[in-house]
């Protein structure tokens, strides 16, 4: 009998392309999908789909035996920029459903766990350069701060009770399929739907902000090559160094201009701004890479090329 699977959070900018990768790797049927509501109807219609609220443990619960659950994929949060402005339901969220899978974890009723942390674990003091895997964290943002007790909780309960989890910490995400859920690195995705809907954007980054990056489809990679890596193989408990790419929004800018040459771009920075300032420009990677072979795919250019190729289907451009 092969894996069966829960993703908490399915309807959320990663959970979406997660839950049909993951679907696709251990069939249809043995990847239940859940969110709080339905507002993904493609992804509700297309396989098993439960409304569970994160932070209900008796849900969660009640679900994984339903359907004889091993591995809880956890992606329900609340983002930095949306948790800056309701920092209590962003703690209550983001704490109280990873204790809750965590305790279905070592309490037995499932197998395995896998926990996303965040370049918002990181601050101000945080060396920005090459960031280490060990390193200081003294996070800024509630949802920084969620992510970095988040880590030590997984750690400890992996140290103490045996439990099974892994963990990433994602760099800004870029995706053509999911709209972006509150985060501070949103403008990379923003940048691409404006160029094709108005020819023009105001960036709410400076033009030389630097920051860690993604392409969704190496994060999937990502978390799917963690997953499967052996237990022995998997140094690290609290969450990995994750890196791909690194540039800023006139880099982004400069991209897009070379299928776009009319495209313009303005720069006017708010509240996001501080909270970019306090992460990374680049992360060392390294020990991903060494222990379960990471390697990502997609560089800025051709990125680029494959968001504009597939928003232009959805936004009717020739």
């Amino acid at each position: 009998m092969g894996s069966k699977i829960l993703i908490i959070g399915a309807c959320g900018q990663i959970g979406t392309e997660l839950t049909a990768k993951l679907r696709s790797i251990h069939g249809t049927d043995n990847v239940i999908a859940s969110d709080i509501n339905t507002r993904k109807l493609d992804l509700v219609n297309a396989g098993p789909f439960e409304i569970i609220d994160a932070k209900n443990f008796n849900a969660i619960k009640d679900c994984c035996k339903l359907y004889n659950i091993d591995t809880v994929y956890l992606m329900a949060a609340l983002l930095s920029a949306t948790g800056e402005k309701y920092p209590m339901e962003a703690w209550d969220l983001n704490m109280n459903s990873l204790f809750h899978v965590l305790n279905l974890a070592k309490g037995g009723t499932i197998k395995r766990v896998y926990w996303p942390s965040s370049i918002a674990v990181f601050g101000p003091s945080t060396p920005r350069v090459n960031t280490p895997q060990h390193t200081i964290c003294e996070p800024t943002t509630v949802y920084g701060i969620t992510k970095q007790v988040g880590e030590r909780w997984c750690e400890y309960y992996h140290n103490k009770y045996g439990v099974d989890v892994r963990s990433l910490r994602y760099p800004g995400i870029i995706s053509h399929k999911a709209m972006p859920g509150g985060g501070t690195t949103d403008y990379a995705v923003e940048i691409y739907h404006e160029a094709l809907k108005s020819g023009s954007y105001e960036c709410f980054l400076s033009e030389n902000t630097s920051l860690p990056m993604m392409f969704m489809d190496d994060a999937i990679k990502a978390t799917v090559d963690l997953m499967e890596a052996p237990a022995e193989a998997i140094s690290i408990r609290s969450s990995y160094n994750l890196s791909a790419i690194t540039f800023t929004p006139k880099d982004i800018f400069e991209s897009i201009k070379q299928h776009i040459p009319e495209f313009k771009i303005t720069y006017k920075p708010d509240f996001r701004q501080d909270i970019a300032d306090s992460w990374p420009s680049s992360i060392d990677d390294s020990v991903a890479r060494k222990d379960w072979n990471w390697q990502h795919s997609f560089d800025l250019d051709s990125m680029t090329e494959v968001m504009l190729k597939e928003l232009k289907k959805k936004y009717g451009n020739k």
